[in-house]
């Protein structure tokens, strides 16, 4: 019987994968492939696989760490649990704002395909609906998730066979070349991580699925495994239709590319499936933020009202509420490209306390090779802080405004305690 408060365990690793590959297939190949191509040139194919390798170490992490502590609110619990109050909190404050501004991101890439002229009102009612639909239920959203993905990965796959089919392929642009830079290449890998980064709401829902340890561990890799897969050969199909160049100043990439390969009846299809990647998107991202959200009120990082969960629904139904307020306000008003760099600098940070975190376990708590969480953890600040200064400058004045709040918080609740010790003597 589920217990008043807390949420049910519905999800098995079939959901978990899905939900994950909603979040990561959706933001990569239709948001993060142009920018990346933009900022590595010739090297995009090396930076998918820096993005991949460090994606990898995090998600070991992750899983573990997830395994371990099954609730909602991911690397913000780890890092509560496993290097203190403030580290967690940073996590947490990290996850909301970067993975808040990603859904506004994936809000506009809806409203940018299916109504270019409308995007942002289009973004705003994107935002509305999938809050609702979260708001009944998850496992509602588990196999809304499931049909997006399906028609989603089968348009990808339309995509790669009319490209590799079309006899116009040209194999010189997978060869590197003089215009690569390591600043660049860097860049690409932290704006392509942003895609990777969807195996996180399979570590926020810990405390929905069934028996956590077994299916956490098993539902990231898998996930993660399979994304990598469809990153690269449609990167490689992109690459070989279009020089670099044409790639990085494409709006709309895949379209372009089926164009290219002399399918241009197949360019509708590609754009609703965009727009379904999308929706895919941003509904696990809404799911994610809003698990965040009530583990940080539970604790009161966040304000204790938003801790509440439905008694029929069994969701955060506040938290979603406030998410979904939060995210159509952004749609409303936000730019696609500068919402998916300072997305990419908050995530960084906040795998970055989750391999400082997994560090911490030991050998019976399973704890992952020193060097996969060292590799992780490195890789995280160095992506972050190569990010293009647009996205790093408003991060760290965003993080800084955090810590600030945690401090005076903190200082208030001494404050309180001081005077009821006062009061009592």
């Amino acid at each position: 019987m589920p217990v008043p408060g807390e949420l049910r365990r519905r999800l098995g690793v079939t959901d978990a994968v899905i939900i994950g590959l909603g979040a990561m297939i959706g933001a990569g190949i239709f948001a993060a492939l142009a920018p990346a191509a933009r900022a590595a040139g010739s090297g995009l194919l090396l930076g998918l696989t820096i993005a991949a390798v460090v994606a990898y170490c995090n998600a070991t992490s992750s899983a573990r760490l997830a395994a371990r502590y099954p609730a909602s609110g991911g690397t913000y619990v780890y890092g509560r649990e496993r290097l203190g109050e403030f580290w967690g909190y940073i996590a947490g404050w990290s996850f909301v704002v970067g993975k808040t501004a990603s859904c506004a991101a994936m809000a506009l890439t809806v409203g940018a395909y299916v109504w270019p002229e409308y995007a942002h009102t289009v973004a705003v009612a994107a935002v509305v609906v999938l809050t609702l639909v979260n708001y009944v239920g998850v496992q509602k959203s588990a196999w809304l998730t499931r049909a997006i993905v399906t028609v989603v990965l089968t348009v990808l796959t339309a995509i790669v066979v009319a490209t590799f089919t079309s006899g116009t392929t040209d194999i010189a642009p997978l060869e590197l070349g003089s215009d690569i830079t390591i600043t660049g290449v860097l860049q690409a890998a932290g704006l392509l991580f942003f895609a990777f980064a969807g195996y996180a709401r399979i570590a926020t829902l810990g405390e929905e699925v069934r028996d956590p340890a077994r299916t956490i561990t098993r539902a990231i890799p898998l996930a993660l495994g399979i994304t990598l897969v469809v990153y690269v050969v449609v990167a490689v199909a992109a690459l070989t239709e279009l020089s670099p160049q044409r790639l990085a100043d494409a709006s709309a990439p895949l379209s372009e590319v089926v164009g290219a390969a002399g399918v241009s009846w197949l360019q509708p299809v590609v754009r609703a499936g965009a727009a379904l990647a999308a929706l895919g998107s941003l509904l696990a991202l809404i799911l994610g933020v809003s698990r965040t959200t009530l583990a940080m009120a539970r604790d009161r990082h966040l304000p204790h009202i938003l801790a509440a969960v439905h008694p029929r629904f069994a969701v955060p139904h506040r938290a979603e509420v406030a998410v979904g307020v939060t995210v159509a306000m952004l749609a409303a008003l936000a730019d696609v490209r500068a919402a998916i760099g300072f997305s990419s600098f908050g995530v960084l940070l906040y795998y970055a306390v989750a391999n400082a975190s997994a560090w911490t376990l030991t050998v019976d708590e399973k704890r992952p090779a020193r060097v996969i969480v060292a590799l992780g953890l490195v890789g995280c600040l160095v992506l972050a802080f190569t990010l293009p200064l647009s996205s790093v400058l408003p991060g760290v004045a965003v993080l800084s405004i955090g810590v600030v709040i945690y401090a005076a918080r903190r200082r208030f609740a001494s404050t309180e305690t001081r005077n009821r010790s006062t009061e009592s003597l």
